[in-house]
């Protein structure tokens, strides 16, 4: 007897992290419907997809209702603008799919008894006053400043999350993710990897917000998704962080770009943006316990990476 392929839903399939997540379910032998509104999802991140039988994308907002005939066995929901750049050019949108958005999928998954992942954030920690951040930790967060559309758009979809799983008995996850760099990232994406990159490529001047001293800790793309695949597939339902422990300051980060660009940028400084969170390194203790996993892409190997991919796709040249 032939085993039926498992089937997952993805919204927001169609951007950095959605793309990547749709290519590794189906060469597990899923088969993938990705949902997508593209208001910051592009098409060209899932050309290589479109054609397989066990590919279907549906152009729609999941801040409208969804019906999607069939089977489901999981819905995993990324869609939201995820970058400063976006959230704050789209801030009513971002909202709406935090909370109408996770509603939906989370009403999905329960009519077809599917499991629940949702994509959260280290922005749920806000600026914080703990170093590192730990799952247990519960943030610094300003909820009216121009960083709150995101913020709290997160921290609702987690309580929303855990209420169905405490009223309806859903069987959900949570992955809280910190920054995550890589190939498919856009050059007009506004954080700090992809814009140092794009402005190295092209000896124009490495923009550092502030001082440079604050810091954050890269996760390579593959690392990520692996993290999101083994939590998907685990046992466990609160909160886990994925993300890679090892600091580098954004001035630091800018010279070793400059360094691995062999570019003639210089760096110079601006003033640092409203609650821009001065320290951002995930506590990884309970990912390694629960899912045996950690990061195993080092941060020069996986800069070299992207590097190749802006310059391959010459997409730092296009209009």
């Amino acid at each position: 007897m032939v085993q039926r392929k498992k089937i997952a839903v993805i919204s927001g399939g169609a951007g950095f992290l959605g793309s990547h997540l749709c290519t590794t379910l189906i060469d597990k032998g899923l088969r993938v419907i990705c949902v997508d509104n593209l208001i910051t999802g592009e098409l060209k991140n899932i050309n290589h997809l479109l054609k397989l039988k066990d590919f279907l994308f549906l152009k729609h907002d999941v801040t409208k209702y969804i019906d999607i005939k069939g089977r489901i066995d999981y819905c995993l929901h990324l869609a939201s603008p995820a970058s400063p750049d976006d959230y704050l050019k789209f801030p009513i949108p971002t909202l709406k799919v935090g909370s109408l958005g996770t509603h939906n999928v989370l009403g999905l998954a329960k009519a077809k008894n599917a499991r629940f992942l949702l994509a959260s954030t280290s922005e749920i920690y806000g600026d914080p006053l703990e170093h590192p951040q730990k799952e247990s930790y519960w943030g610094n967060v300003n909820p009216v400043g121009p960083r709150g559309v995101y913020d709290e758009a997160k921290r609702f979809a987690e309580s929303i999350t855990l209420a169905y799983k405490r009223e309806h008995k859903l069987d959900v996850r949570i992955v809280r993710i910190f920054n995550t760099y890589g190939e498919r990232m856009r050059k007009n994406d506004g954080r700090a990897m992809p814009n140092f990159i794009n402005q190295a490529l092209t000896n124009k001047p490495l923009t550092v917000y502030g001082k440079g001293s604050h810091t954050r800790s890269f996760c390579y793309v593959s690392d990520l998704i692996n993290g999101m695949v083994k939590l998907l597939f685990c046992d466990y339902s609160l909160p886990v962080n994925i993300g890679n422990p090892n600091e580098i300051t954004i001035l630091g980060l800018a010279k070793l770009i400059i360094k691995l660009t062999n570019s003639k940028s210089k760096i110079v400084f601006r003033s640092l943006p409203q609650d821009d969170p001065k320290l951002r390194c995930p506590d990884i203790r309970l990912a390694k316990k629960i899912i045996h996993w950690q990061p195993v892409v080092s941060l020069e190997d996986g800069v070299k990476r992207t590097i190749k991919y802006f310059k391959q796709t010459n997409s730092i040249y296009e209009s």
